[in-house]
């Protein structure tokens, strides 16, 4: 049973995108759109050319963001704030994820790539941000994206997280990499419900059961 893994845990961390609500809801699309849009007026490129670029840094640097600062200097700041001007509307409330994760003992907290009033932004469509303790965005960490240890080490050095008393729960299986290696207890969130990496602990394609069976 999932339960006797985790009964040592007091710090709970939950990535955002695609963990907390499922792919079928094309939230992120919309930011994949805005992220493209944001390269053909950038370098001058056509949409296609844009759209493999955007893949290709998300690929290689760990999001597109990181991409652009290395290969192009960018200023992030602006690049946030208008990639996550969407609609979030296509969200729908989820309740019985935020009862789920309340009944955690211990702290719950948010590390996303995105942004922090991205992560609020999602949070409150989804009507759950009242059980986090903390969110932490791509900006806690100098901009340095996730699967990068020195972010991790950034964001779980200003929290003060006990990771050798954590877990982590994310959709993108790189970042988990470095939790696992921190000491944490490690479950990817995936419609497959299938991983064969030696960092994933658990795999579930349903958070809310998932998390129901371990309290």
């Amino acid at each position: 049973m999932p339960k006797l893994h985790f009964q040592h845990v007091t710090d709970w961390v939950f990535d955002l995108d695609h963990t907390l609500y499922p792919p079928e809801n094309r939230l992120f699309d919309q930011i994949e759109t805005k992220m493209t849009d944001y390269i053909v007026a950038l370098l001058g490129t056509d949409p296609a050319s844009a759209n493999a670029l955007r893949n290709r840094y998300w690929t290689t640097y760990g999001t597109t963001l990181a991409g652009l600062m290395e290969e192009h200097n960018i200023d992030p700041d602006p690049f946030l704030w208008d990639v996550h001007q969407i609609d979030f509307s296509v969200i729908d409330p989820n309740p019985a994820l935020g009862a789920a994760i309340e009944a955690l003992p211990g702290r719950k907290i948010i590390y996303t790539n995105g942004t922090i009033p991205y992560a609020k932004d999602v949070l409150n469509a989804l009507g759950i941000e009242p059980v986090f303790e903390a969110i932490y965005g791509v900006e806690s960490a100098g901009y340095r994206p996730k699967p990068e240890k020195q972010a991790f080490d950034a964001v779980f050095g200003r929290d003060k997280t006990k990771t050798t008393t954590g877990a982590m729960f994310e959709d993108d299986v790189r970042n988990l990499a470095v939790p696992k290696d921190l000491g944490m207890r490690t479950v990817l969130v995936s419609p497959t419900a299938e991983s064969s990496e030696p960092h994933v602990d658990f795999v579930t394609p349903d958070l809310t059961a998932f998390l129901r069976q371990i309290v």
